[in-house]
């Protein structure tokens, strides 16, 4: 089961009592106030007594905070799988190698086993093995601000853990702990900082059977660990990772059968992406290859989805049907009902004719005609954000 965010919690009031001299006195401080520039305690719906007219929760009494980070994992060719294994995949693993500037400042890091998985038990962020592998979770059950800060500050704790010990500190993007850094986000360190960019290589799994290290004398765990496994392993939706196309999941949810498939999407103006982990021909072609996937922005992406749904051609096999997408850390993820039984096998020559058929869409110029516009506009109804 995929660990869920909680909702948002609206701001609570904010005292209209400050320290004098700091930059939320001065930023508080109306043109008419009284000889100590004290503000009057109203309502946060009353007006200002500032005298701008507008209400005082939005104006001397208005709460700022640090804004979520909409793609926390841009500049990664494998953003669109990173995407999928904090918010779609249920149990997966990938080894990781950390970035070689990392390992020039901190040599004793080399020899370090790392894999990032989905979940850990009790949605704990890392946890250091006896052994002293790491394991370091997209999913923890209190995120912050910015996945990819929460996962680098867990591994960069487990990094320093000794063996045994599970992280268990707040989020490093919490929106409390990043008010009180007088560099806010940027003074944390990201995920994409700490690796190779070299694309992960992704292992979908039909259970957490992972989370135990292997026993060499072939006990097995305990009772209560084994009975903690089980449920874990009964809240497992079965899921299989595409190879025909890249951050496709085939996933089987009780008497349904979807593909979920997580879209590149180009940065934004001015922000460059990484470049290809090795200079080799292949490995050069590849990323060329895969550059054509990139939508420039999600209307283009979206002109693209309308495209092949007015030509009916926005199918993944007999029997399938385009449902909609969602929106997950900033990408666009569409979603497609199965034919009953179709195993995740059926699902890979269809997926790539569709992924070619989307090239294709993504590169005609012409602008969307009547009847694609108005399919357009269907895709953004049946549109949905997770938060």
């Amino acid at each position: 089961m995929i660990a869920r965010r909680p909702a948002s919690q609206r701001p609570g009031t904010r005292p209209s009592r400050v320290v004098a001299g700091s930059p939320a006195a001065a930023r508080r401080r109306p043109a008419e106030a009284g000889a100590n520039g004290a503000i009057g305690v109203v309502g946060p719906r009353e007006p200002c007594p500032c005298g701008s007219g507008r209400r005082y929760k939005a104006c001397h009494g208005e709460r700022t905070r640090p804004a979520p980070v909409l793609r926390p994992f841009l500049g990664r060719r494998d953003e669109p799988d990173l995407v999928a294994l904090r918010e779609l995949v249920p149990s997966a693993t990938a080894p990781l190698i950390l970035a070689a500037d990392h390992l020039a400042k901190h040599p004793e890091h080399a020899d370090r086993r790392i894999t990032l998985c989905t979940m850990l038990p009790q949605a704990a962020p890392a946890l250091v093995r006896e052994d002293g592998e790491i394991l370091v979770a997209m999913q923890i059950a209190l995120p912050g601000l910015d996945a990819s800060r929460d996962i680098a500050g867990a591994l960069l704790a487990a990094l320093d853990a000794e063996p045994g010990n599970v992280m268990d500190a707040p989020a490093a993007s919490s929106p409390r702990l990043v008010e009180q850094r007088p560099d806010g986000l940027a003074g944390l360190p990201r995920l994409t900082d700490l690796l190779d960019p070299a694309p992960l290589e992704i292992t979908v799994h039909h259970g957490f059977g992972w989370w135990l290290p292997s026993s060499d004398d072939g006990s097995g765990p305990n009772p209560e660990v084994a009975a903690m496994l089980e449920r874990a392993n009964a809240t497992v939706v079965p899921t299989v990772r595409l190879s025909a196309v890249p951050a496709a999941y085939w996933c089987h949810p009780s008497d349904r059968w979807h593909l979920r498939w997580a879209l590149p999407l180009a940065p934004p103006t001015g922000t460059a992406m990484d470049a290809p982990a090795t200079d080799s021909a292949d490995a050069a072609a590849d990323h060329a290859a895969d550059h054509d996937d990139v939508a420039r922005s999600e209307e283009a992406l979206l002109d693209a989805l309308a495209r092949l749904a007015a030509a009916e051609r926005l199918t993944v096999g007999p029997g399938s049907r385009f449902v909609g997408f969602f929106r997950a850390d900033g990408l666009a993820v569409p979603v497609w009902d199965l034919a009953a039984d179709t195993e995740a096998e059926r699902c890979e020559e269809p997926a790539a004719a569709l992924r070619l058929a989307y090239r294709a869409a993504l590169a005609d110029p012409t602008p969307l005609n009547a009847q694609e516009r108005r399919v357009r506009a269907g895709l953004v109804g049946r549109s949905l954000t997770l938060r």
